[in-house]
């Protein structure tokens, strides 16, 4: 390694390579580049869509095994949608939302915690392929900072509206995922295009299959609805990559986002556990 090496860093906005000195990326124009907080992971972020997805995926697939091992599960093998189905009590103490959670017991924070909780075998599937395939279109249309955010806030919305609607117990990732397909839509209808049209005929089957799947019983069609909603919202606010790239304000806001949702995913494990163990 140069000298001149040693005294560089990335720019933690534009990670390009700059001298650790510099008051002022020469490149992205962002203030105080060596800023340990600037260089903090939490706002930073993940710098891996791949790692992100795959992050998201296994949190879900552990909370799901988890609510299997804390009471019976229904096996229900001649029903595959109801097979492997978590005890519905085991859900409640993991972060489950909806009327009983908040209305009855305050749970605000399941707003948050019920995105990762899953009802059965075939449930969590559906949605982690769902997840990875939007996801990886949602990073590449918005990068990876503002598809957290879209993620976290859509989810948020989604079980909100819910609530509001008066469902008593739900759960699951597809309002966030529903979010992130309200953001694609709004991009293939603001860009235009032919890439721009392609999306937005991509996407609008996707919304059509959340239709026809909202025709089955015990759907929570308000989170869905919610959810895509906020992800138009959110497109339009944050805007995507071919309108302004990336900058501070969406790595911070990404970041407090991964703290929040960690802080509120230990604490309905702990929950969980201690009142596992001492019941």
């Amino acid at each position: 390694m140069t000298s001149a090496q040693k005294g560089s860093i990335l720019c933690p906005n534009c990670r390009k390579l700059i001298n650790k000195d510099e008051s002022i990326c020469p490149f992205c124009g962002i203030g105080n580049p060596n800023s340990g907080l600037k260089n903090n992971i939490l706002i930073q972020g993940f710098s891996s869509g791949e790692y992100l997805i795959n992050t998201i995926i296994y949190i879900s697939a552990g909370l799901y095994i988890l609510s299997l091992m804390f009471y019976p599960p229904h096996i229900g093998l001649s029903n595959p949608f109801n097979a492997f189905s978590p005890d519905n009590y085991s859900l409640l103490l993991l972060g489950a939302t909806g009327t009983i959670p908040i209305g009855e017991l305050s749970y605000w924070w399941t707003l948050v915690s019920a995105s990762y909780l899953h009802g059965s075998l075939l449930h969590i599937i559906f949605n982690m392929l769902a997840f990875r395939q939007i996801g990886n279109l949602v990073i590449n249309l918005y990068g990876i900072n503002r598809m957290i955010i879209i993620w976290f806030f859509a989810g948020i919305t989604g079980f909100m509206v819910s609530y509001l609607a008066g469902v008593r117990f739900t759960i699951g990732a597809s309002a966030a995922i529903c979010g992130m397909i309200g953001a694609a839509l709004y991009y293939g209808k603001s860009r235009g295009g032919v890439f721009g049209q392609a999306v937005y005929k991509q996407v609008s089957a996707w919304v059509m299959g959340i239709f026809l799947i909202g025709l089955m019983p015990g759907i929570n069609n308000w989170g869905h609805g919610g959810g895509i909603a906020a992800g138009i919202l959110l497109g339009f606010v944050f805007k995507y990559q071919e309108q302004r790239r990336d900058h501070f304000f969406d790595k911070a806001l990404a970041g407090i986002c991964i703290f929040i949702t960690a802080v509120i995913l230990i604490w309905c494990v702990g929950l969980g556990l201690v009142s596992r163990i001492s019941g």
